[in-house]
């Protein structure tokens, strides 16, 4: 177990995080935001590609998403893809231009919300230490070989567990911050 193990560890305890504020910002709050259709999909020239390869996605207004279509042909495609991706959102086409405005939330959807956000928290979390337990293991093993000593073992066991706790406190940290952007009306 050397250093090159350690920042592994570490990359793949940020891996996590990055992947959980991917995943919130999928998530709906008040406001209205181009990361909001990154899930859509859309069927185009024989493949499925996400939407922003196909149109630019901007929100002009604080309860509105347009997507400029680039292809005219398109449009039909992207409009279906949207209307499918599960978001519960009503694309008006108008030309290559959609325009997608975002309904009012009701206080149960913003709860409904929280509690997804919880959930993405929580399955970060698991996989933070997930990364920890691997890391764990593979100083036991280092140990156990006798290519590391008791005291490196306990030092780098302590380093683990920092990272495990800075990594934690992130995800709590980012979490509070959806949570208090999905409550605010």
């Amino acid at each position: 177990m050397n250093k090159a193990d350690m920042a592994e560890i570490g990359k793949r305890m940020d891996g996590a995080l990055e992947a959980l504020r991917k995943e919130l910002t999928g998530l709906r709050t008040g406001r209205a935001s181009a990361n909001l259709l990154d899930p859509v999909m859309v069927e185009a020239y024989g493949s499925s590609m996400p939407l922003n390869q196909v149109g630019t996605v901007s929100a002009p207004e604080a309860r509105l998403i347009t997507v400029t279509v680039w292809d005219k042909g398109m449009v039909k495609a992207v409009d279906r893809g949207i209307r499918e991706a599960g978001l519960g959102l009503n694309p008006q086409t108008e030309g290559n231009l959609i325009r997608i405005p975002l309904p009012e939330m009701t206080e149960d959807r913003r709860k409904e919300l929280v509690k997804v956000a919880h959930k993405y928290a929580e399955q970060t979390k698991v996989a933070v230490r997930n990364v920890r337990r691997d890391g764990m293991e593979k100083l036991k093993k280092a140990e156990k070989d006798g290519d590391i000593s008791q005291d490196e073992h306990r030092r780098m066991s302590d380093e683990i567990q920092q990272m495990t706790d800075k990594h934690i406190a992130k995800v709590d940290e980012t979490l509070q911050a959806k949570e208090k952007e999905i409550r605010q009306v």
